[in-house]
């Protein structure tokens, strides 16, 4: 096991090598450029002063040796620094936002596990009941609903006509004056409508890949076999079954991995969120290369990382494949 994961890990260095030359080139496709956004509402830029900005970022060298530079400097553990106003390093930046949003990724995780996987295995054994009928009516609602449409219903609803929880931020105005009760209270009442619309697309479509996988199973001729020595229903469902359907599951869960973190671009900057998807997007809309590269960088070795764990997972879950 410990030999598979080494090499796992090797192989992930030139696909995350591949991964940045492919963002850093599409980046520069975009229209516009730092230099333009920061002189162009200035009536006193000239020519000059942004011809000297585009040497100062380096962008009058070939869009290569850009690269080479970037890849050099993060080589030596260096993010380069902020294109913004602030001209912060781009490391502290996202060391600001990052655990926020992986904290809100992990919940969000740890609830579509917890809901869609009983889900999916009650609907596969109660096929075609009142059960089964009512979470397909749930599962196309997840999959059709858009999340930015249903985080703006959550929050008219549950924020401005119930006032029962806040719709924006991580902590109110008076948090520093709370007890330490209230204040993990404001904090988990400030995560509940971002956690929920993170989790409620992937809810829906592993719930539904669970109920494939479990009828499948169960209908198998060991299952029979198993039934045939006398075992109980429940032992056959959850420690036969279960482990069996589980093995495709693994491979859908840690395929959305990467759709949760791109999510967060979009819930983090509705619910105005000070996490890694919200500066993202104000990265973009500035085109503050260096921090929209960092960023991306942090994205793709999350996102392998979790291709990893569930390959480790499939491992754990299915001893062939530690055998092989």
């Amino acid at each position: 096991m410990l030999r598979y994961i080494i090499k796992r890990t090797l192989f992930m260095i030139p696909l995350l090598l591949g991964i940045t030359v492919i963002c850093f080139f599409v980046m520069h496709l975009a229209p516009g450029s730092p230099t333009d956004l920061q002189t162009e509402m200035n009536p006193k830029a000239s020519a000059e002063m942004k011809e000297r900005l585009r040497t100062m970022y380096e962008l009058d060298k070939p869009i290569h040796v850009q690269y080479a530079s970037w890849l050099t400097k993060i080589s030596q553990g260096d993010l380069g620094t902020s294109f913004s106003t602030d001209h912060r390093p781009v490391a502290d930046k996202i060391m600001e936002r990052l655990p926020v949003t992986i904290l809100i990724n992990l919940l969000s995780l740890f609830i579509i596990i917890a809901v869609a996987i009983p889900l999916g295995v009650l609907s596969a054994v109660h096929k075609d009941s009142w059960f089964d009928k009512a979470t397909t009516v749930f599962v196309f609602i997840g999959f059709a609903v858009p999340t930015f449409w249903l985080a703006l219903l959550l929050m008219i609803y549950f924020g401005s006509h119930l006032n029962w929880l806040p719709i924006s931020g991580l902590r109110s105005l008076n948090y520093e004056y709370l007890s330490a009760t209230d204040r993990l209270m404001d904090v988990v009442k400030h995560l509940v409508l971002p956690v929920f619309v993170s989790a409620f697309g992937g809810l829906a479509g592993l719930s539904r890949y669970m109920r494939a996988n479990m009828l499948e199973v169960i209908q198998q001729d060991y299952m029979m076999t198993a039934r045939a020595k006398g075992l109980s229903e429940r032992d056959v469902i959850y420690k036969h079954a279960l482990r069996n359907a589980l093995l495709p599951a693994i491979t859908i869960l840690g395929l959305s991995i990467p759709g949760l973190i791109g999510g967060s671009v979009i819930f983090e900057t509705i619910f105005a969120i000070p996490g890694m998807g919200q500066l993202f997007y104000m990265s973009v809309m500035a085109r503050d290369y260096p921090t929209i590269m960092g960023i991306l960088l942090i994205g793709a070795i999350l996102t392998l990382a979790g291709n990893l764990i569930a390959d480790v997972s499939y491992a754990v879950a299915d001893p062939r494949i530690r055998i092989s």
